[in-house]
């Protein structure tokens, strides 16, 4: 029952923070969204629901926003720099990145994160592994460009959603 309340509060949440309307008229379609998705999901959300109510993990999702902006504006100055600057060097590959992250979530939120970086693309996930286009390969050792890539976002990822 708790496990189909929180979908509830989740669900009828992101469509307030989706539609930033607050007329009786939205709420009550929110209402009736998030009623209608958790009798429809209820039983396939999350088997580890209680840690939605973590406050740890909430702490490490505001550090996370902050490193993840931090690391797209200086990999934005480092892409306009390679386009405005035409000798600079470009050594484009696709690179296998080992993660440790269990979970589908943290893997999505990775991949995500990795591809809204300016410079690099998630291509694929298979299994534990990420092949990513990176712009500019510095390194054939896998443990470097894991590092480089990931491994930022990977710790914070497993504190969030892997509690």
């Amino acid at each position: 029952m708790m496990k189909n309340i929180t979908l509830f509060i989740v669900v009828f949440l992101l469509w307030l923070l989706f539609t930033f309307n607050l007329q009786f008229a939205n709420l009550v379609v929110g209402l009736a969204a998030a009623f209608l998705t958790t009798a429809l999901f209820g039983k396939r959300f999350l088997s580890r629901w209680r840690s939605f109510y973590n406050p740890r993990r909430y702490f490490w999702l505001i550090i996370y926003i902050f490193v993840f902006i931090w690391e797209c504006v200086k990999a934005n100055f480092d892409v306009a720099y390679r386009v405005s600057c035409p000798k600079m060097p470009i050594k484009p590959g696709i690179v296998k990145v080992k993660t440790s992250l269990k979970t589908d979530i943290a893997k999505t939120f990775l991949s995500n994160s990795i591809t809204m970086t300016p410079g690099t693309i998630t291509v694929d996930v298979i299994g534990e592994h990420l092949y990513v286009h990176w712009i500019y390969v510095k390194s054939k050792d896998p443990e470097v460009y894991t590092h480089k890539i990931a491994g930022r976002f990977e710790n914070m990822l497993k504190r969030i959603f892997e509690l």
